[in-house]
Formats: C-alpha cells, sequence, structure tokens
C-alpha cells in the first residue's frame, strides 16, 4: 500500500498532564490529546480521575478533536480486572482510544473503543507493524529509531486504514521503548510500569578492556531532545499520519508552544498538498510567536530520520541550557552586570541565567531583582539569589544563558490562543417573524425561528448595517462567522435583544447537531483465524508479566513465552538496554569509522567498553551487524530482597500475581 494511498487525515496529537493542559493543547490546535486515566499509564504520577477525562472528552469533541487514554504499562493478573474496569469507565466519559502495550488486555472484555498500539510495544519491524494491525490495533507507534525508508516500508505494508504515528518532539529515551530494564535493575522501579529513574540521564565514566579511561564524568547515554520541524514534508510522502509531542509530565507552558509551533508547521504542509486535510475542525490565531527553543530542551536532534548522526548525545549536561543571553561585563559584591546581545530581550526579575563553568559542566543561578543600566536597554545590574563568590568559575566576560524567561511565563500563563470553526449564516423573514440558519465549514446545519411582528424601521439605512454587526457576534462561542446573507423583503425594525436571542439558540442548535453528527471511532477488527505472530519462542523483552498475555502469544502461534524481567527470573547478566545509540560510534571509536577499515558491514566486530557511576557499573557489548548496543548488567540484591518483601507483605492483604515460565524459588 503506497503510502500516498494512506488515509487524507494529518493529526497532531500533543499531550496533556491533567485535563486543564489537554483542553488548551485542543485551543492551541492539537486534533487530538493523549493522557492518563486514573491508573495503569507509563507515567505513574500523571493520572487523572474519570470526571476530568470527561471534561475534557467533552471540551475536545466541540471541535471533532480526539483524546487518548495511556493504558500502556504491563500489568499483573490481579491488576486486569481493575484496568479493564478503568477501561468502560473512560468510555462512559467519552475517550475516543485506548494506548496499549500489554497484550493480556485484548483477552478481556474491553468496550468498543479503539486500540492504538503503544511506543513501549517496540515497533521497528515491517512483521511486527503488520502483525499488530492484524491483530485489531488501528494505530500504530512506530519506533523512534526508524529512518524515512523504513518508516515507509511499514506503510506500504500495512492495511489502509492503519494510522501510523511517529513522535515529532520531545525527550528521547535512549534505549528502544518496552526494551530497557535498568531502572528496574538498579531501584526496583520498572519503566515498563510508569515509574522509570532515567539512570540514562547520570554521568558515566567510560573504560575500555585494559582500564583506561575513554571519556570522564560524562552523560553518555543521554539523548538531545526530539525535533522533527525540518522533516513534516517528509514523514508525510513515508506514510506517518499521526504526529506526536512527547511530554505528559510538561506543565502547560511547554503544551502551548509546542502544540502552537507544530500547528503552524503542519497548517503549511496542508496548504501545499490540497488532497489532505486536518484530523479536527477550526482554525487557530495565536497571541505569542511559538518558539520551541524557549522550553525546557538539551538541544535538538532528527535522531535517525534521516540516518544516523553524529551529534545525537546531549553528554555535557541532561539540563537546559537555554538561549544566549549575553557576557558578564563587571561582578560587585551582590550583584552581576550584564550585556545583553544584540536583539536580546530584556532580563526580569525571577530570570535564571546559566554558564558552563572551566570543566564544561552547566552552572546556573536565579536573579532576585534586576534594573537597567543604560536607556537602550542592553546593560543591566542583576541581584543573583546566591552569593556571588559562591557563583562557581563565574568572571568577566564569561557567557550567560537563560534558561527560564519570566516575561515568556507570563505570556504563556495569559489567554494565548483562538480557535474557532468558520460558520456562514443566513437571516431571513417568515410569516410570523424571522429565522437564522447556520451552516459550519464541516456541512453541519442548524435553523432556529422566533415569532415577532414585522416592524417598519425609521432609518431604513442602518437596518442592514446593524443586522449584521449583531449576528456577527458570536463572542465566547467556538464559532466565527464567514459569510453572512440577509433575505428580507423590506428593512424591518428588528430589536438586538431579540437577535442576540435568536443567534444564541441557534449556536446551541449547532453544537448539539455537531455533537448528534460526530461519530465515535471504530475499533479495528483483528484477523481471523489469528494471524502467527513472526518468532515462535519470546525472551523476557516480550515484557509478558500476566497469563492474559502468555495466552495472547500461544493463541497467535508462540510456542515458548518467558516471563516479564519484573517476575525476577533473569538474574544472571542480561540485557538492560538495547539501543540503537552506540557510545563508540559518538566517542569516534567505531572500527567502522577508523580510516583504511574495509570490508562488508557486520564483519568489524568492537570490544565491549564499562561504564561506571559510582558503584553502579555496566558493560556496553556492541552487536554491529545491525549497529546496536546491549547495556549489559544484573539486577541488584536488594532489588531482589524488596521485591520479596513486598510479595511476603501482600500475602497478608490481596497477593500479587504475576505470569512466571518457572515456579517462585522457595522464600519468594
Amino acid at each position: 500500500m503506497s503510502a500516498q494511498h494512506r488515509s487524507r487525515q494529518l493529526e497532531l496529537l500533543s499531550p496533556a498532564r491533567d485535563a486543564d493542559i489537554g483542553i488548551e493543547a485542543v485551543n492551541h490546535g492539537a486534533d487530538a490529546v493523549y493522557i492518563g486515566g486514573p491508573g495503569f499509564g507509563a507515567r505513574a504520577s500523571a493520572g487523572n480521575p474519570v470526571q476530568d477525562i470527561e471534561r475534557l472528552a467533552k471540551h475536545a469533541h466541540r471541535f471533532g478533536a480526539k483524546v487518548f487514554i495511556t493504558l500502556n504499562t504491563i500489568l499483573r493478573d490481579d491488576e486486569l480486572e481493575g484496568a479493564r474496569r478503568m477501561a468502560w469507565d473512560v468510555y462512559h466519559a467519552g475517550a475516543d482510544a485506548l494506548i496499549v502495550q500489554d497484550m493480556g488486555l485484548l483477552e478481556l472484555d474491553l468496550p468498543p473503543l479503539q486500540l492504538h498500539a503503544s511506543t513501549q510495544c517496540d515497533i521497528r519491524s515491517v512483521e511486527k507493524a503488520k502483525f499488530l494491525a492484524e491483530s485489531g490495533f488501528a494505530q500504530v507507534v512506530l519506533a523512534r529509531e526508524l529512518t524515512l525508508p523504513q518508516i515507509r516500508a511499514v506503510a506500504d505494508a500495512l492495511p489502509r486504514d492503519t494510522v501510523i504515528e511517529f513522535f515529532i518532539h520531545g525527550a528521547l529515551c535512549v534505549a528502544y521503548s518496552g526494551q530497557c530494564y535498568v531502572s528496574h535493575a538498579f531501584t526496583g522501579r520498572s519503566a515498563n510500569r510508569g515509574d522509570c529513574s532515567q539512570a540514562c540521564r547520570l554521568p558515566y565514566t567510560v573504560t575500555d578492556t585494559q582500564g583506561r579511561i575513554v571519556a570522564h564524568d560524562k552523560h553518555v547515554l543521554s539523548m538531545k531532545d526530539n525535533n522533527q520541524s525540518a522533516n513534516l514534508a517528509a514523514l508525510v510522502d513515508a506514510g506517518v499520519r499521526s504526529f506526536k509531542i512527547e511530554g505528559r509530565y510538561k506543565d502547560m507552558g511547554y503544551v502551548k508552544n509546542i502544540t502552537a509551533h507544530y500547528r503552524r508547521l503542519l497548517d503549511e504542509v496542508l496548504e501545499q498538498r490540497p488532497a489532505l486535510s486536518r484530523a479536527s475542525s477550526g482554525r487557530t490565531t495565536f497571541f505569542f510567536e511559538p518558539d520551541p527553543d524557549r522550553n525546557f530542551n538539551r538541544g535538538a536532534t532528527d535522531y535517525f530520520v534521516n540516518g544516523r548522526q553524529d551529534d545525537i548525545g546531549a553528554f555535557d549536561t541532561p539540563k537546559h541550557a537555554g538561549l544566549p543571553l549575553g557576557y558578564v561585563a563587571k561582578l560587585g559584591k551582590d550583584h552581576i552586570e550584564v550585556v545583553l546581545d544584540e536583539g536580546v530581550g530584556a532580563l526580569n526579575n525571577g530570570d535564571s541565567i546559566t554558564w558552563f563553568d572551566l570543566q564544561q559542566a552547566l552552572q546556573g543561578v536565579q536573579v532576585n531583582t534586576v534594573e537597567p543600566l543604560d536607556e537602550a536597554g542592553r546593560r543591566w545590574r542583576a541581584f543573583p539569589k546566591e552569593p556571588v563568590s559562591a557563583l562557581k568559575d563565574l568572571k568577566r566576560d564569561t557567557v550567560l544563558l537563560r534558561n527560564r524567561d519570566m516575561a515568556w511565563e507570563r505570556q504563556l500563563k495569559k489567554k494565548s490562543a483562538d480557535r474557532r470553526i468558520a460558520v456562514d449564516l443566513h437571516f431571513e423573514e417568515t410569516p410570523d417573524g424571522f429565522a437564522l440558519s447556520l451552516t459550519d465549514e464541516d456541512g453541519h446545519y442548524a435553523r432556529v425561528e422566533a415569532a415577532h411582528a414585522h416592524e417598519r424601521a425609521q432609518h431604513a439605512e442602518r437596518v442592514e448595517p446593524q443586522l449584521r454587526d449583531q449576528l456577527a457576534k458570536l463572542g465566547t462561542t467556538i464559532f466565527e462567522p464567514r459569510e453572512l446573507t440577509l433575505r428580507l423583503s423590506r428593512p424591518w425594525f428588528v430589536p438586538a435583544g431579540f437577535i442576540n436571542a435568536l443567534r444564541r439558540d441557534a449556536v446551541a442548535a449547532l453544537e448539539a447537531e455537531r455533537e448528534a453528527c460526530r461519530e465515535r471511532l471504530l475499533p479495528a477488527e483483528p484477523v481471523s483465524p489469528p494471524v502467527p505472530y513472526p518468532e515462535d519462542t519470546l525472551s523476557y523483552l516480550a515484557n509478558v508479566y500476566n497469563r492474559k498475555a502468555h495466552d495472547f502469544y500461544v493463541k497467535h502461534g508462540v510456542k515458548l513465552v518467558e516471563a516479564a524481567y519484573e517476575s525476577h527470573e533473569a538474574l544472571g547478566e542480561a540485557s538492560l538496554m538495547i539501543t540503537k545509540h552506540c557510545v563508540r560510534f559518538s566517542l569516534s571509536l567505531c572500527p567502522k569509522q577508523a580510516k583504511g577499515v574495509t570490508g562488508v558491514q557486520g564483519t568489524v566486530r568492537a570490544e565491549p567498553l564499562t561504564i561506571t557511576h559510582g558503584d553502579e557499573v555496566l558493560t556496553l557489548r556492541f552487536d554491529c551487524k545491525p549497529c546496536e548496543m546491549h547495556v549489559v548488567g544484573r539486577i541488584k540484591k536488594n532489588v531482589l530482597q524488596q521485591a520479596k518483601a513486598a510479595e511476603k507483605a501482600s500475602l497478608k492483604a490481596e497477593p500479587m500475581v504475576f505470569y512466571r515460565t518457572r515456579p517462585a524459588a522457595p522464600g519468594r
């Protein structure tokens, strides 16, 4: 199936930590929002009550936008019933789809909601994507590591109505999603259960097989942030139809700004391609200039979309350095004099400034108050919250950046966008009074009429302008006037109060008509009989944590199903992370980069490296044929002890039950 024959609609999919942020995502142009329900989402502290899901869904549906619920953790057997009940609760609240990782859910009595395959499903092959599409998933989130040709190959293999979703912005997990167990091995906090400790953002010392230091205290597993701004048209050509912004932990300002940024870019794509359309209704006006560089970011990369790149890592710091500000002109006892770069906005009370110390580590301080020192606004005196003497390596001529701009934050705390649906109004007289008809940009139609005497106007020339002015006052509704026609036999006097009431009733009738015509997304029907899974043996990497997931894979022809890593059966050395990122390549140590190395790809082998953070030691092994890196280690003894204690405690209350390949060891 060629990419150009896929769905005509392009969907901008924004994150929401809570309903209020989700509502603003819609107001700023999102065609769909993904949000955590009351539980079982892959962001443990980003859950929302059903009432808030309902409030968000009602607002989104006014514009034809959708609400997707993240139910994308792996589940124990004793959690499946709770997850099933939650699915029904959010269905009744108006949710449009469930984003799922655990295949055990497909064996339950779920509501007729669309199922979307989470990024946690690790979809990086044509075979895996095709299997999920044929197993009942209407939308699949492809791995962030795929290149444009790989995305196109998946699109060509999938049914026409399967929507391909792809992350276009936000933080990057260094591992293939769903293939990272470092957090669980070190802390007992499982990334597959929404509680990642982010070990990838720590600094590590890298040593070779002879113990020589290759890199000291570098964040070698920390990636820059994803930014596909320049690749949207190419992604459309490759078959992507849902463009996903990462960030269910992010604040309101981030979601407003990044949604607005990509709304503009996607609208430009749509203008150039009349055969394509938006996945929801209305147009958005912004009261600020979107700029993704102003939000927290670790620098930008388009990762592997255009092939392997040299600069995908944020090795110096996982923090937000900020935008260029200026330089230090002078240091006082309690203040810093700063000269701003040309074109930089004024300093503000509460701003945060940053700089790199002599070891190239990021330093920063928040400013209490500031005062201008010249009329041009380029020279400022800033009084930091910490003693100037304590600010490491800050001296005259130090280059400064700003990673928190209070003026920008204040701007985004106010109303910053307005989304309206175009509507045509037709006002006419009836035998007993007058009628107003509304037709919106999607073709929905509503007509209301009311009795009123036909009275001659004293000033006939004023009637039409006044009527047009009154009818066009759509105010705080979701509509804006496009065309307005009048059909009157003569210029009648019509009171403003009558017009206002008629207009309010017509708007309410049109909203009711839009809701009555709204169709819920239909679930995809799985192929029958069940299609075989691409492999007949599954290791712990398949994340099977309950008996229903085991049954699902057996039904699809799998002969051997190992238990998830969280079941604690892989106690020896194991791949705790599989990643397309290669530390050797990023440090210019890849054998294929060496001058004079020739031969078929895959014939060159790279020796392992070791990375250390405190007492945490991991081995990096390199699989050169697929160009992948494995981070190898063991689960810590204290994690196993904690797990045993938790299981023992649960026996006195409600036992924890999860899938195991073999019986639990004595004492567990």
